[in-house]
C-alpha cells in the first residue's frame, strides 16, 4: 500500500538562510505538486532534507533514507528543485536513474522542467547531469587555483591565529592607486612558550613529560588554563612554526604536498603556512591528508629548524598508540569512576604497579598528580585491592543494617524492565479489556436496531481483528508472567548472594560488581588520610 505519493528532496552544502535555502526548495517543490496535482493532500508529501552535504556522492543520511523508503513503495514521484540537488556525478546519477526506473518512480526537477516519465525528459536529464558534474569539478579547480595564488603571496587567510602569534592588518598600494588589505602573522611573547615546548619534547620525546614540566613551572595558556595534551600536540604538528628550509621542503615533497616555494638560504628563517589543511566530509570537518596540503613560505619568523621539526613529526608518529577497542573502565579496579581526590577534586585512576613482583597489584592515583607533579597535588596513593575490599565490606554492612538491599533490587528490576521495553502484566490486561469492551459495543450496536448487510460485514471483520488482538495480548500476558517469575527468582538468588561478599565475588565479575556499586554509591573521596563514602540518597 502506498502511503506517500510524493517525495520532496532538498539539499544545500552550507546553511545560509537565503537564496536556494532548504526551506525555499521545499516550499517551491510543494507548490509545484499542488499546482500539477490539485487533489494531493499535504499528508501525501514526504520531505527529506540534507543540509551541509555536498552532491559529489550519494552518501547523505536523508537521501539514503529516501532511497530505502522508495524500495518499500512509499511514493511514486521524487520532486526536487534542481538536478544538482540530487547529484553532480554522472556515474551516480546513471545508477540512480536505473534504480528508480526499475521501481517505476519518476524524478521531476522543477527548475529545468525535467520529468523522467517521458523519454525526452530522461535524455535531457542525463545531459544536464554531465554539465552538473563539470560545474562541480570546475568549481573545485577554481578554489584550488585561488588557494595556490594566495599561497604564493604568503598571506594569512584569517581565523584564530596559532599560539604565539596575532594577526596584523596590512594595507598595500596596488595598480591604479587602489588599496588592498591583507593579514599577516605577528609574533607575541607567548612564542617563547612554543619554543620551550619544542625544546622539551626534543629532550624527553613525550607529550606527557612536556605537560608535567609546564605544570611544574606554572606555565599556562594566555587564557590562564593548563596546556592540554591535545593542545601541545597541535603546536608540535603545526607547520607554521617550521622554518622554510631544505629539510622542510624535502619532507613535504616526499608526502606529495603542493609546494609554492623553493629552498633559499636568504629566507630560510621564515616560517611555513599550510593551506587546505581541513576538508568537509559528510557534513563534518576534519584534517585533510598531508598530500592535499598547499605549503608556502610565510612572512613571519619560524620557531624551529626544518630538521628539528621533521624529527618531532617522526617521534610523534613512532609514539602513536596502536588503535584498540575503547573501554569505559579497566577490568580489575572496582572503584573506577567513583573515587575522587578530596584535595584537588580530580578523579583518581587505577594504575598497575610496574615492579615484576607486584603480581597484579595496583594503586589509585590522583589524575591531577599524574598530569602534573606533586606541586599540583600531593595526595597519597591508595592501595587498590585493600581499598576495594574495604568499600565493599562497608556497603554490605550498610545494606544489611538498614534493610534496604531488597528495595534497591526492586528498583533495579523495574529499571531493567523499562530498559527492555517489554509490556508489563498490567499493560497486557488493559489491552485485553479494551478489546472486550469494543467487541461488546459492536455486538450491542447490531442487536439494538436494524442495520445494513454492508455494516454487518464491516463489524464482523472488525470483531475478527479484535479477537486476534485479544489472543495476541493474552499470549503476551502469559509470557510476561513467566518472565516475571524467572526475574523474581533471579533477584532472590542475587540478593542472597549479595549478603555474602565471598559468594558475590564468585558469581560476578569486576565490571558487574562495579555497575552495582555505581547504582548504590554516589561518590567516594580520599583526602590522603581518610576515605569518605557517599551513598545515593534513595538508600
Amino acid at each position: 500500500m502506498i502511503n506517500m505519493r510524493f517525495a520532496v528532496y532538498s539539499r544545500k552544502s552550507k546553511f545560509t538562510g537565503k537564496g536556494e535555502s532548504i526551506g525555499n526548495q521545499v516550499e517551491m517543490c510543494t507548490a509545484y505538486i499542488i499546482s500539477h496535482f490539485p487533489e494531493t493532500d499535504s499528508r501525501d508529501i514526504l520531505v527529506y532534507e540534507d543540509e551541509g552535504f555536498s552532491a559529489k556522492d550519494l552518501n547523505r543520511p536523508q537521501f539514503q533514507k529516501m532511497m530505502r523508503e522508495s524500495r518499500e513503495g512509499r511514493f511514486c514521484f521524487i520532486i526536487c528543485y534542481r538536478l544538482d540537488r540530487i547529484s553532480r556525478n554522472v556515474s551516480d546519477f546513471s545508477s540512480l536513474m536505473e534504480e528508480l526506473n526499475e521501481r517505476g518512480i519518476s524524478l521531476v526537477c522543477i527548475r529545468e522542467q525535467f520529468d523522467t516519465s517521458s523519454p525526452m525528459g530522461r535524455a535531457m536529464m542525463y545531459i544536464a547531469s554531465v554539465f552538473a558534474q563539470l560545474e562541480r569539478e570546475t568549481l573545485a579547480e577554481r578554489v584550488r587555483d585561488n588557494m595556490l595564488m594566495l599561497a604564493r603571496t604568503g598571506r594569512w587567510l584569517g581565523g584564530t591565529p596559532p599560539t604565539g602569534f596575532d594577526s596584523e592588518k596590512v594595507t598595500e598600494l596596488v595598480i591604479e592607486g587602489k588599496l588592498k588589505t591583507s593579514y599577516q602573522l605577528k609574533s607575541t611573547c607567548e612564542l617563547r612558550t612554543v619554543k620551550q615546548i619544542f625544546g622539551l619534547f626534543l629532550e624527553h620525546y613525550s607529550i606527557t613529560s612536556v605537560r608535567r614540566q609546564l605544570a611544574s613551572q606554572n606555565i599556562k595558556t594566555k587564557k590562564g588554563n593548563e596546556f592540554s595534551h591535545q593542545g601541545i600536540r597541535q603546536i608540535l604538528t603545526n607547520p607554521v612554526y617550521c622554518c622554510a628550509d631544505g629539510d622542510a621542503y624535502r619532507y613535504f615533497q616526499q608526502r606529495g604536498s603542493d609546494l609554492c616555494f623553493e629552498p633559499d638560504p636568504r629566507s630560510a628563517h621564515c616560517g611555513l603556512l599550510a593551506y587546505g589543511k581541513r576538508e568537509c566530509k559528510g557534513g563534518n570537518e576534519s584534517f585533510a591528508d598531508v598530500s592535499n596540503w598547499i605549503i608556502a613560505r610565510g612572512k613571519h619568523m619560524g620557531v624551529v629548524s626544518g630538521r628539528d621539526w621533521v624529527m618531532v613529526q617522526q617521534r610523534l608518529e613512532d609514539n602513536k598508540p596502536v588503535k584498540r577497542a575503547v573501554k569505559a573502565h579497566n577490568g580489575y579496579s572496582l572503584l573506577s569512576g567513583m573515587l575522587c581526590c578530596a584535595k584537588c577534586g580530580s578523579k583518581m585512576f587505577a594504575k598497575t604497579r610496574s615492579h615484576p613482583s607486584s603480581q597484579g597489584a595496583f594503586d589509585y592515583i590522583c589524575s591531577g598528580k599524574l598530569k602534573g607533579t606533586r606541586a599540583t597535588c600531593d595526595c597519597k596513593n591508595l592501595n587498590g585491592h585493600a581499598t576495594d575490599s574495604l568499600v565493599f565490606d562497608f556497603l554490605k554492612r550498610y545494606l544489611t543494617e538498614n534493610g534496604s538491599l531488597f528495595r534497591q533490587l526492586d528498583l533495579l528490576r523495574k529499571k531493567y524492565q523499562f530498559e527492555q521495553g517489554g509490556a508489563t502484566g498490567d499493560d497486557c490486561a488493559k489491552q485485553i479489556r479494551q478489546c472486550e469492551t469494543e467487541m461488546e459495543t459492536l455486538l450491542s450496536t447490531l442487536g439494538n436496531s436494524p442495520v445494513s448487510e454492508q455494516l454487518i460485514q464491516r463489524v464482523d471483520r472488525r470483531i475478527v481483528e479484535l479477537e486476534k488482538q485479544q489472543a495476541y495480548w493474552k499470549e503476551r500476558q502469559r509470557e510476561t508472567e513467566e518472565k516475571s517469575d524467572k526475574t523474581t527468582e533471579q533477584i532472590d538468588q542475587t540478593a542472597r548472594a549479595l549478603l555474602d561478599v565471598n559468594q558475590c565475588l564468585e558469581w560476578s565479575t569486576v565490571p558487574e560488581r562495579r555497575e552495582l556499586l555505581q547504582s548504590l554509591i554516589h561518590r567516594i573521596e580520599w583526602d590522603g588520610a581518610s576515605l569518605s563514602v557517599y551513598p545515593r540518597s534513595r538508600l
